[in-house]
């Protein structure tokens, strides 16, 4: 069986990005430590990773303050859903078509 992997999207190639996504896939919003102790990263290479993320509009943010304190939660939009489940549907036809 051939499969096509036109729907593994290069923005997921990352395992960080891949991360990224899958927190967020199952959560509504994270703020930004939350996600850096989850993947353990820094602090730059995650910002880097959701601006990559948001340029491809696959995450969204939302900034405000908590006792006085800036407070980053991010989200998955409804692209960034499709584009994640289309690449994981991907690996999973993948993987199946694998086994004798």
């Amino acid at each position: 069986m051939k499969i096509s992997i036109a729907s593994l999207h290069k923005a997921f190639e990352s395992r960080i990005r891949l991360g990224i996504m899958s927190a967020l896939a199952v959560n509504d919003t994270l703020d930004f430590n939350s996600l850096k102790d989850f993947l353990d990263v820094t602090d730059g290479n995650l910002a880097s990773h959701i601006k990559a993320l948001e340029k491809e509009a696959f995450i969204g943010v939302n900034k405000s303050f908590v006792n006085r304190k800036p407070n980053t939660k991010y989200f998955i939009t409804t692209a960034g859903k499709k584009a994640f489940n289309d690449h994981l549907k991907t690996l999973e036809q993948l993987i199946k078509s694998q086994k004798p």
